[in-house]
């Protein structure tokens, strides 16, 4: 395990947060406001952990083990997340399918403890998100096994170390720029963001993401929005990939990585700035389109490794 993996992994930890606060800094900008300080989701985190939790008399032992697991899965897939071609903390052959299946099992506990509570509002929104992961999930794991196939490895974080400048071309580059735009309508529908899902709203009726945890309160909630944090820089790593690719120079690989995920940060603001959510009945759209690109790309590798 090198020292830049460790500090990466850190790096993740204290900073994840703050791209929730550029993203909302951002936002405010755009609309002429100061907006809240950088260091705000970190303050609410903190706050959540500072107050004591109210739990439901029809909830069960799963409502209660929703946010760890949730947390956990997010965390296996951070220690497997690539960092500017560097090797991950935990890296071996196979590791995009634990990955991939990680934070299929962080979601699913949510779902769980949304379902365990009994509310009808709860389960409506456990099932849009059972119904757009069905397709999100898919256009992530098709999008891995194309650079896979590209790259002739099942590491993510040797798939990762092939992305250079001058290797692309040799491994599918064309494969590579459609799983990249793959990537990033997967990125903003896993962290719940526009146009798929508004973090900020108040309606009821349109609420995705938000509506499943409403139940929770304390360190529960607070374990929810760390985790959230979390899985923006786990994916954010993956979409700064393709934009910073990998350098030799394990430290500046590193810099490279940290400030790629903030510049998606910045982006994802001026998207939400500039644009509306689509209608709820448009978003399996979207996702059908991010698997249809995956797909395409996995034809494309295979077809290009076999002329090889």
């Amino acid at each position: 395990m090198s020292a830049p993996a460790i500090l990466h992994l850190v790096a993740a930890l204290l900073l994840a947060p703050l791209l929730l606060g550029v993203v909302q800094r951002t936002k405010a900008r755009f609309a002429g406001r100061r907006g809240p300080p950088v260091l705000q989701p970190w303050y609410d985190v903190v706050k959540q952990f500072r107050k004591g939790a109210v739990y439901s008399a029809t909830t069960s032992r799963v409502f209660r083990l929703g946010p760890c697991v949730g947390f956990a899965g997010v965390a296996v897939a951070l220690s497997i997340a690539p960092w500017g071609g560097g090797r991950a903390m935990m890296s071996f052959e196979g590791d995009l399918l634990l990955f991939a299946y990680a934070l299929a099992a962080a979601r699913f506990a949510t779902i769980l403890a949304a379902l365990d509570t009994g509310s009808a509002f709860e389960g409506m929104g456990a099932s849009r998100e059972a119904a757009f992961s069905a397709l999100a999930e898919p256009a992530l794991l098709v999008g891995l096994l194309a650079l896979a196939r590209a790259a002739g490895s099942l590491s993510i974080s040797e798939i990762f170390h092939v992305l250079t400048p001058g290797r692309l071309a040799a491994s599918g580059g064309v494969a590579v720029l459609l799983v990249a735009a793959a990537f990033g309508i997967v990125f903003l529908a896993e962290n719940a963001r526009i146009p798929v899902d508004d973090p900020a709203t108040h309606l009821e009726l349109t609420m995705i993401h938000e509506v499943m945890v409403l139940d929770h309160s304390g360190p529960d909630f607070g374990l929810i929005q760390y985790a959230a944090a979390l899985k923006f820089w786990v994916l954010g790593t993956l979409v700064a990939g393709f934009f910073f690719p990998a350098r030799e120079n394990a430290w500046l690989a590193l810099g490279a990585t940290v400030a790629g995920v903030f510049v998606l940060a910045v982006a994802v603001g001026v998207v939400e700035s500039v644009m509306a959510r689509l209608r709820l009945s448009k978003v399996p759209h979207l996702l059908a389109g991010a698997l249809a690109l995956s797909v395409l790309a996995l034809v494309l590798s295979a077809f290009s490794r076999g002329n090889a």
